[in-house]
């Protein structure tokens, strides 16, 4: 009979050690053929399938609320007043950027259309203002849970946009004087 030739182990190391490995591999194997089916499942969820975009809003038939109704005519008008001003100062602000235009930083012209975009700005921060309280309007229902009033979401929608046209007709006015 032919023997396998010894295993020849450094020194130092017990000869039970090779039996202790194929122990603890043979536990291992043991342990992941288990039938315990306890352990969650890693398949997706249905949560997880859902994505990352916005939920659709679904507006409801909202009753009629005279209250907010006034107050949502009143940021109306303040929108309108608000947007009026600033036509009447961006034609004067791009009168001054045009009489600018090529001059030096720090002349009378540059120094006149520098003050012209300040007024724009000013007419800017009432816009955004404007905003901020329509905003506030949209928090304080929905805290209430209260539905999406539309006529509300009407208003915030055409101060943004007024908002955003005051910031567009700054930029390009800023674009066209020397930087200081």
């Amino acid at each position: 009979m032919i023997r396998p030739p010894a295993l020849a182990l450094p020194r130092g190391v017990p000869r039970a050690l090779p039996r202790a490995l194929s122990a603890l591999a043979l536990l291992l194997v043991w342990g992941c053929a288990s039938t315990d089916r306890s352990y969650p499942s890693l398949a997706p969820r249905a949560i997880e399938k859902l994505g990352f975009a916005e939920p659709e809003i679904k507006t409801v038939d909202v009753a009629p609320d005279p209250k907010l109704d006034t107050a949502i005519s009143n940021k109306r008008q303040q929108l309108k007043e608000i947007a009026a001003g600033f036509d009447l100062a961006a034609a004067t602000a791009t009168a001054a950027a045009r009489a600018a235009k090529g001059q030096t930083v720090g002349s009378d012209a540059w120094l006149d259309a520098q003050t012209q975009l300040a007024g724009l700005d000013d007419w800017r921060a009432q816009a955004s203002s404007l905003v901020t309280d329509i905003d506030t309007m949209v928090a304080d229902r929905a805290a209430d849970l209260a539905p999406v009033y539309a006529p509300l979401t009407a208003v915030r929608d055409a101060a943004v946009a007024e908002a955003a046209r005051q910031g567009e007709i700054i930029a390009r006015l800023e674009a066209t004087l020397p930087a200081a």
